[in-house]
């Protein structure tokens, strides 16, 4: 994780927490932000690709990190 990423972690919490929270995040960040959500919920997998395709965030990377999926998502630089 870089200094500059807005770190959301929803361990422990089942859909539809996850996405919950990183729409939240996403919200109060800047223009070009870039957000990392931590989730252990096997439906992240689905949901948050899906969720960024629908605000027009671009999903990054998609990785597994200690047990936990680990998302990068930018926020765009002007709204879609």
């Amino acid at each position: 994780m870089t200094s500059s990423e807005i770190l959301v972690d929803a361990r422990g919490h089942r859909c539809p927490v996850p996405t919950l929270r990183l729409r939240r995040a996403l919200e109060g960040a800047a223009a070009g932000a870039r957000v990392r959500l931590l989730a252990d919920d096997p439906l992240a997998r689905i949901d948050v690709p899906h969720f960024a395709g629908q605000a027009g965030v671009e999903l990054l990377d998609v990785s597994d990190e200690q047990g936990a999926l680990s998302f990068i998502l930018r926020k765009p630089l002007t709204s879609p």
